[in-house]
């Protein structure tokens, strides 16, 4: 059965000076998601949005908030995301298994693996869903669908279409043989992020994507529900 299209707003793109009327426009256009790229300066080559972010939205809105950890060591921080207000976290493989060699350093980016500890995922995965919320796992470009059956225990996968870290990027089609993968057999939201606009949407839904995640073209746009309400006319 085909799912629903759902939007996701990312508030990278977001006018912080002016973040309540930012919400309330992602609310009246119709946006399914708040979407909150947290960057640590380690995992990705940025540094953004903390936990802080999340506690100052959450009262503004009864929309869902997922909180995208792009940082080293997730399990340290999913409770306090949680308390925060999250509903949704997304981990990232690249957190559960031997980097690549040319990304081992610090400093070399972006974070590949071709395999993760699924032992170790899972726990941080139950410890999410114990609490009550959803629990995504999150693919950089260069990583391949080394999941397995630990699918079975996810609300959801993000295949990122960018290398993670700063917004603005272009789209890198060449993940969409994992969208396409995962809707073979994955029950739960197939989500990507990056790049995503009026030209690029439509490749990623055909793939078997179900959530759109957007930062530039949605708050660039110059007619905000006119642009939620195409991305969710794709089929």
């Amino acid at each position: 059965m085909k799912k629903n299209i759902k939007v996701s707003a990312s508030i990278l793109c977001a006018d912080f000076t002016r973040l309540g009327e930012e919400i309330r426009k992602c609310e009246d256009a119709g946006v399914d998601v708040l979407h909150i790229d947290v960057m640590d300066g380690h995992f990705v080559p940025n540094l953004t949005i903390g936990k802080i972010i999340v506690e100052a939205i959450r009262p503004l809105t009864k929309l869902p908030i997922e909180s995208h950890l792009m940082i080293e060591s997730p399990w340290r921080y999913i409770d306090d995301f949680i308390s925060a207000g999250s509903d949704i976290i997304g981990l990232h493989a690249e957190c559960y298994g031997p980097r690549r060699a040319t990304c081992k350093g610090p400093d070399q980016y972006p974070k590949e693996v071709d395999a993760i500890d699924a032992k170790k995922a899972r726990g941080d995965i139950q410890r999410i869903k114990n609490k009550g919320k959803k629990a995504y796992m999150v693919l950089n470009p260069g990583t391949p669908m080394c999941l397995g059956d630990l699918l079975g225990d996810l609300d959801g996968v993000l295949v990122m279409s960018v290398h993670p870290g700063f917004a603005k990027q272009k789209f890198m089609p060449e993940v969409l043989p994992k969208i396409e993968e995962l809707a073979q057999t994955f029950q739960g939201e197939i989500a990507i992020d990056g790049g995503i606009n009026r030209e690029t949407a439509p490749q990623a839904v055909a793939a078997g994507a179900n959530v759109l995640a957007t930062a530039s073209y949605f708050f660039g746009a110059p007619d905000l529900k006119e642009a939620v309400r195409y991305l969710k006319s794709l089929r």
